[in-house]
């Protein structure tokens, strides 16, 4: 009977395996992360012939000149559905999000779509945030290893954060407050060797 049992496991497992071809696997750097200090990288890997998980993750730890903080980690896992071939053209995609975040003394005068990022200039904000989204993108095949990938992706997030009066100081303002964003949810301009 054990006989029987194994034998039937390797004639499955012969059977198929020789339907799996090898995956296929890119590593990615976002080149606007990049810009921006922010140090990030990527995996995506391909699940069948137009699926491909694509995993990032970014980290920020410094503060700037003058107080200016844009501390934070990212996780990014992102579903990607190709109108043709896995990693060329275009394609779909759903993503979540997650991380924490320390940002504070950043001057600018933007209001979006229900948001302030002008209170960033005069205020520290310390949390936690997640979400979701959609997202539109193109790769296009630079040579045999390398791809050039352009993405935008817009969503909801939601956060929980504390307030502080300044970048640098220590005396809350306000705890656990709540926010709920829609807009953007992700910007990549991404540079890819595909194995």
């Amino acid at each position: 009977m054990r006989r029987m049992f194994f034998l039937l496991v390797l004639l499955s497992a012969g059977v198929l395996s020789s339907n799996v071809r090898a995956q296929d696997v890119g590593l990615k750097t976002n080149v606007l992360y990049d810009a921006a200090a922010t140090v990030n990288l990527g995996v995506e890997v391909g699940l069948a012939p137009r699926w491909t998980l694509d995993l990032s993750g970014n980290y920020n730890g410094w503060t700037f000149s003058g107080g200016r903080k844009w501390k934070h980690w990212l996780l990014q896992p992102e579903a990607r559905w190709w109108f043709c071939d896995r990693f060329a053209g275009h394609f779909l995609g759903v993503h979540a999000l997650g991380g924490q975040c320390n940002v504070g003394g950043l001057k600018n005068n933007i209001r979006f779509l229900g948001t302030d990022f002008s209170r960033l200039g005069d205020r520290r904000y310390q949390g936690w945030y997640a979400g979701a989204g959609v997202a539109y993108g193109h790769s296009w095949i630079l040579g045999r290893h390398w791809n050039l990938e352009a993405e935008l992706g817009v969503g909801w997030i939601y956060t929980r954060y504390d307030v502080f009066p300044c970048a640098h100081c220590g005396t809350k303002l306000a705890s656990d407050r709540q926010h709920n964003y829609f807009g953007p949810t992700k910007a990549a301009v991404n540079l890819v060797y595909v194995f």
